[in-house]
């Protein structure tokens, strides 16, 4: 046995309390005697409801506490969205195991309008997401982007009052917690490129604790794991995090891997397009050179322009 009780750190939102499930679930019919108990925990993230993200800290406010239990042996791995993970992790973690990927696009939810082109001229969509609300605004100028936070429940809630025409949220998290809508278009990569990570579970433990990185083996995905590396070694190098419209998305062709990126103005004014395909096993590589390529065709202006007013 690896342990007595296996503890498992996580958000108290019902989609993170899920995705635990999920993983617990996942290791209990692989180890049926492991003995597993999940740990919910509020994150900063979870309490500032009423502030950006990139305001308060970036996507780090949702892990923080969690990591925090790991690195204090309080708690043995932490399993995160991993949409929700900075670029780089607290020294001694890891993201030693990435499941298979559910839908990885992102969805618009409305109760009166079909879809995004159905819109009216001025109707407003609740994101706050920079890169959702740039490419939405490069896409349809004529639209509205205001903030929105909070967990699944609660924007569909706003949404049910008339606060917004519309809401935009990942397809992953509606499928996983059986949320189905009369309106749920789902919005294409063309028009609106993923974030880095979208739709993939994640699980982060100490990197010197071989016997679980072993047993957590079970439930890696290398297809998956390739296209998230790519992903994510793109964001590392462009040095990405909330307050920045980037976006990514990696898809295997084979023994080939094709990776789109972004990077955009807050206000959809300028979007920075571009995409390469090579050899899957040179995903680190793939991801550093898209990031370069983006940077050199107009994005690192971009980027210093935003990090400064950041």
């Amino acid at each position: 046995m690896l342990k007595n009780i296996l503890k498992i750190a996580t958000r108290k939102s019902p989609l993170a309390l899920w995705q635990a499930t999920y993983v617990k679930n996942c290791l209990k019919k692989i180890y049926p005697k492991l003995n597993i108990k999940l740990i919910p925990v509020v994150t900063q993230g979870d309490i500032l409801l009423n502030h950006l993200v990139f305001k308060i800290g970036g996507k780090g406010i949702f892990v923080k506490e969690l990591e925090q239990l790991i690195i204090k042996h309080k708690a043995d791995l932490a399993v995160h969205s991993i949409k929700d993970l900075p670029a780089n992790l607290p020294e001694g973690l890891g993201l030693v195991t990435i499941c298979k990927r559910e839908n990885p696009y992102d969805v618009i939810v409305s109760y009166s309008y079909r879809s995004i082109e159905d819109l009216p001229k001025g109707a407003v969509i609740g994101t706050s997401s920079m890169r959702r609300g740039s490419q939405i605004i490069s896409y349809r100028p004529d639209l509205l982007i205001h903030p929105i936070r909070g967990n699944i429940g609660t924007r569909i809630n706003r949404l049910h009052i008339g606060t917004y025409d519309a809401i935009i949220i990942a397809a992953a998290g509606l499928n996983r917690l059986g949320i189905q809508y009369k309106t749920n278009q789902i919005i294409s990569a063309n028009i609106l490129l993923p974030a880095v990570g979208q739709g993939a579970i994640g699980i982060e433990c100490r990197l010197d604790d071989n016997n679980l990185i072993n047993l957590l083996e079970a439930l890696h995905d290398e297809d998956t794991a390739v296209c998230i590396k790519a992903e994510r070694a793109m964001n590392k190098h462009l040095k990405g995090g909330c307050a920045l419209p980037i976006a990514s998305f990696g898809v295997l062709e084979g023994d080939n891997i094709w990776l789109r990126g972004l990077i955009g103005n807050p206000d959809g004014s300028i979007i920075i397009k571009n995409e390469i395909r090579g050899p899957r096993y040179k995903y680190k590589e793939i991801g550093i050179l898209l990031a370069e390529k983006l940077l050199s065709s107009g994005g690192k202006k971009i980027l210093n322009t935003l990090h400064k007013n950041n």
